[in-house]
């Protein structure tokens, strides 16, 4: 992880945790809901990156950008949107009712040593699908089973209930197939995962709801 992706983390944890101490944003509060979403964060993108080192890939982790805004070729920005704003705009329009989490994306990479070992040493091969799905879904996955033993510690700390809960929205949210995301890059390569780990994100975000 290079100093780039570290600001990126940063950055995303506290546009994060500051959308979600709107209305009543406090010094106590904001510091608490950015350690959790700086380790939500964290974890999320040390799991992907295990999983790509296993398909000697590498990723970077980069802020959600948006280039076309409609289905027209020409319809397109002149450089990509960063959207890290739009978490903070619709807590203010709905006073912290509605949280967006999804503001970051990756890009995946495959090393030399894939290229070689698949194609000789000036050979080039790029990730399957299949591959780059399975990289998403490890970050989502690990959040579901961060909140679930957070929520059986809970129990004997009572702060861990407040990051089980970030855990599973942030997991619900990542499975959204939406632009260049998580979500999208789940569905398009495996569709059977995305289902499965749909379903279990609902559960447990019905879970989380019903708990609030």
């Amino acid at each position: 992880m290079d100093i780039k992706e570290i600001l990126i983390i940063l950055l995303a944890a506290f546009v994060l945790g500051l959308s979600f101490a709107i209305p009543n944003v406090t010094s106590s509060t904001l510091g608490r809901l950015f350690i959790f979403f700086l380790v939500i964060i964290i974890l999320n993108t040390i799991a992907k990156k295990a999983v790509a080192y296993f398909y000697e890939a590498d990723t970077e982790t980069r802020l959600w950008s948006v280039f076309h805004y409609g289905f027209k070729q020409g319809s397109h920005f002149r450089k990509p949107l960063p959207m890290i704003w739009l978490p903070l705009l619709l807590s203010l329009i709905t006073r912290g009712f509605f949280q967006w989490l999804s503001i970051l994306e990756f890009d995946v990479t495959p090393r030399v040593e894939r290229a070689a070992r698949r194609h000789g040493i000036y050979g080039f091969t790029e990730m399957e699908d299949f591959h780059i799905a399975v990289i998403a879904a490890a970050g989502v996955a690990l959040n579901i089973i961060i909140a679930i033993i957070s929520y059986f510690l809970a129990g004997i700390f009572p702060t861990l209930e407040l990051f089980a809960k970030l855990n599973v929205f942030y997991a619900f949210w990542s499975l959204i197939p939406l632009s260049s995301m998580d979500g999208s890059k789940i569905l398009f390569g495996s569709k059977a995962i995305w289902f499965i780990l749909a379903v279990i994100a609902t559960i447990f975000l019905a879970f989380t709801l019903m708990v609030v």
